[in-house]
């Protein structure tokens, strides 16, 4: 194992020591990563309860590619939220990450979330899988892959089925090394910290976390996900802790109000917060709490209590992209079409990078029936990133209410197909394209790039896990 050394100086700063696994893999290695990626992210989406929420996507990618910069990883696959109580977070070669949102809900503040972060894309960066000694004899990478998303998926199920086939998988999973070495976690560790220095955040975070996590393990007798696959020693957690005793000290703010925000938001929408907890909160006029509580009343429907919490958010602060998404709904809730669109258009258009206020006017645009301007607004995403569900339900949606396009049918299919593709329903989407390409038999262009995009499917969907 490579690895840098740390100085046993307490008053020198750790270089940032990383060793280069990436530059001697194969263009085919890579490649293969990728795809494994692809087809771990379609079974996740397929078969996990992913969470559909631009706005908290948003949130975690800001920490997320901010870590990922100090890496020599390429463009990853994504980053997905399981909507799960349970502390977890994975990673899979290829570069698809996944955090639950359990792991927000526990956490104290956004360092401890990314210092998780950190040790998983220290584990992809340092290709810890791939180096184990199953990998790339055959479908051996493949194998893994398909062990994880068993593992994941038995840890969903209820009662003791799901734990029998749980500790099965375990065994598997063991037996296969996707368990780590303990020099592999602690490389991830090391090397986690370093990242985390490096993009600003408290490495005393990453050994902090681990505390909370040990004091909460000890309460219950079963051991979170996250501590089968990463195994925590009292030993582990010192070293932890000698080591970010050897960075400079990081200021950690005591209170992050936009954490906050994030944590009580989370809780709405996973479920685990209950309206009474919430509305002590808001009592105290407290913003984040006020936000949650319009949110709350929001998923139930109720759009007259909803408006009246926002309003008196409103009060605080104006400026605040959670509070115009959540003000837009609401309107579209009542059908106010109009009053959305005006809540929501200059935000949008001030910050057009901004995702989550992209999909929103999107949203609002298909309501009036304005499909040339929400495709335009939505297209850059699905340019940018082939994954994004939500991008291509939207163009989706757009191309549905276009009635002056010849082609109206085929794109709704062509997008369709790809929702389905990436929703891990392969069989469906490759369907999907075959009907558009028999309704555009006399458009070569068309009909050409239809082909290529059933080939790629079809090629893709070989792989088996």
């Amino acid at each position: 194992m490579t690895g840098g050394v740390y100085a046993a100086n307490v008053n020198t700063t750790p270089q940032l020591n990383v060793p280069e696994i990436g530059g001697g893999v194969g263009f085919i290695d890579q490649q293969k990563e990728k795809m494994i990626g692809e087809k771990v992210f379609r079974e996740v989406q397929h078969q996990m309860p992913v969470l559909q929420n631009p706005w908290l996507e948003d949130q975690l990618a800001n920490v997320f590619f901010h870590i990922l910069s100090q890496t020599q990883i390429g463009q990853p696959i994504g980053l997905v939220i399981i909507n799960d109580p349970q502390i977890n977070a994975f990673a899979v070669p290829g570069g698809l990450f996944a955090i639950n949102t359990g792991m927000i809900t526990s956490a104290r503040n956004m360092d401890e979330v990314a210092g998780v972060m950190a040790h998983e894309v220290a584990h992809v960066s340092q290709r810890h899988y791939s180096r184990s000694q199953e990998a790339f004899k055959g479908q051996g990478l493949l194998t893994l892959a398909g062990l994880l998303v068993g593992a994941l998926v038995a840890s969903q199920a209820d009662g003791d089925v799901g734990t029998a086939v749980m500790m099965g998988t375990q065994a598997a999973l063991m037996d296969k090394q996707l368990n780590y070495s303990r020099n592999q976690e602690r490389e991830a560790d090391r090397i986690g910290m370093q990242y985390m220095y490096s993009a600003g955040y408290n490495p005393q975070s990453m050994a902090d976390f681990f505390e909370v996590m040990d004091r909460a393990t000890s309460k219950v007798s079963f051991l979170p996900d996250f501590w089968l696959t990463h195994p925590l020693s009292t030993e582990r957690m010192s070293e932890a802790r000698l080591r970010a005793n050897q960075f400079p000290k990081v200021k950690s703010s005591l209170h992050d109000e936009d954490f906050e925000i994030l944590k009580w938001y989370s809780r709405v929408v996973s479920n685990q917060a209950t309206e009474q907890q919430l509305q002590i909160l808001a009592n105290r006029k407290n913003f984040a709490g006020q936000l949650a509580l319009a949110a709350f009343y929001l998923k139930q429907g109720d759009y007259v209590l909803a408006q009246q919490v926002l309003d008196q958010a409103k009060s605080h602060q104006q400026l605040n992209n959670l509070l115009v998404l959540m003000q837009t709904d609401i309107y579209l809730g009542q059908n106010k079409v109009d009053a959305a669109y005006k809540a929501i258009q200059s935000a949008a258009r001030i910050m057009p990078e901004n995702r989550a206020l992209a999909f929103k006017l999107a949203e609002v645009l298909i309501r009036q029936k304005d499909a040339a301007q929400a495709s335009q607004v939505v297209q850059r995403f699905s340019n940018k990133n082939p994954r994004d569900i939500q991008a291509w339900r939207l163009m989706q949606q757009a191309a549905n209410i276009d009635q002056q396009s010849p082609f109206r049918t085929v794109n709704v299919l062509r997008y369709r197909a790809e929702v389905e593709y990436w929703s891990g329903l392969e069989e469906n989407a490759i369907k999907s394209l075959l009907h558009a390409q028999r309704l555009v038999k006399d458009n070569e262009v068309l009909a050409g790039k239809l082909k290529t995009r059933i080939n790629e499917m079809q090629k893709e969907r070989q792989l088996k896990i």
